[in-house]
């Protein structure tokens, strides 16, 4: 018995990637959602942590952490350290953001991909006060009121990007809300504090269904199966599209073993009829994929945001 011990504290301490493999996980792991509570990253998470509990034996325990259109939960996760056992749930603004924002770290070379989650579009909403159908009716209506003010889920992420381009495109000034995620901007669109919202569909879904809200646009460049109903900008004239993507990172140099049965649990997650379903109703288009597959969007994106910002002469005070 005392030899095995000896013998298998020293396989863990000279192949420490082989005892990785051999004990993943051995405790919790935890999912860090970059927004709050209700928005379309915490929908998407919190609908695979249960399978891929049970796949991995061990509880996916769910932490909100808002703030800084998701910086402070990348950032937390990377402090956590690379154990396998913190990943971050985050949103395209990881690619927007450092060109707006001072950060205190690198998504391209502090955090690991693991696995992209979906896309969805950006839809523009708006409430019913303000007594428009139609976006050329929107169009008409900010004209007559410059510095009509708008609400996203966070400053940089692709919500306010397009907000900004539609702007410039059309010839209207807005004024920019930023909420900490789309939970919260929708209790105000929907309470009417905030007449407009470029938002992510997940939370404005049920309420454009409901009447109390209505869907313009939404930003792909086809219509989203769940929005049959409504155009997408380049429909109506205005030459701009915008997917928005959710996805699982880890902490750079998290060991490749628990990076890779992460993205396979997830994958196979994603494949779920139920799953699928409930993606649907929220607009949300699952796709899985590689680390590397993830990797390449980050960086795609990482550089379309860089050229958006100087075109847009985005900046946030």
């Amino acid at each position: 018995m005392l030899i095995k011990r000896i013998a298998t504290a020293l396989i863990a301490a000279l192949f420490p990637s082989l005892a990785l493999a051999q004990a993943w996980p051995s405790k919790p792991v935890r999912i860090v959602i970059a927004f709050a509570p209700g928005g379309a990253t915490d929908v998407a998470v919190r609908s695979i942590a249960d399978p891929v509990s049970q796949a991995i034996g061990q509880p996916v325990v769910i932490e909100n952490r808002p703030g800084a259109s998701g910086s402070v939960a990348a950032e937390a996760v990377i402090r956590a350290g690379a154990d396998g056992y913190t990943f971050l749930a985050s949103a395209d603004s990881l690619a927007s953001t450092p060109h707006l924002f001072k950060l205190n770290f690198d998504p391209l070379k502090d955090l690991a991909p693991v696995v992209q989650l979906t896309l969805q579009p950006v839809v523009l909403a708006v409430h019913p006060s303000l007594g428009v159908g139609n976006l050329k009716e929107l169009i008409e209506a900010l004209k007559k009121a410059p510095n009509t003010s708008y609400a996203t889920s966070g400053a940089g992420t692709q919500q306010h990007f397009t907000a900004e381009w539609f702007a410039k495109t059309v010839g209207v000034t807005l004024n920019h809300v930023p909420y900490k995620g789309g939970g919260q901007a929708i209790t105000d669109l929907v309470g009417g504090q905030v007449k407009v919202g470029s938002l992510g569909s997940t939370p404005v879904i049920p309420h454009h269904k409901a009447g109390k809200l209505k869907i313009l646009a939404q930003s792909n460049a086809r219509r989203a199966p769940s929005l049959p109903d409504v155009p997408t900008y380049r429909e109506q004239g205005v030459d701009l599209e915008m997917d928005q993507w959710l996805a699982v990172f880890a902490p750079a140099g998290t060991p490749r073993e628990a990076v890779m049965r992460m993205n396979a649990e997830i994958v196979k997650a994603l494949a779920m009829p139920a799953i699928r379903d409930r993606y649907a109703t929220a607009a949300l288009e699952p796709v899985g994929g590689s680390p590397e597959q993830l990797g390449a969007v980050l960086k795609r994106d990482y550089e379309k945001f860089g050229r958006l910002t100087k075109e847009l002469r985005l900046r946030v005070d």
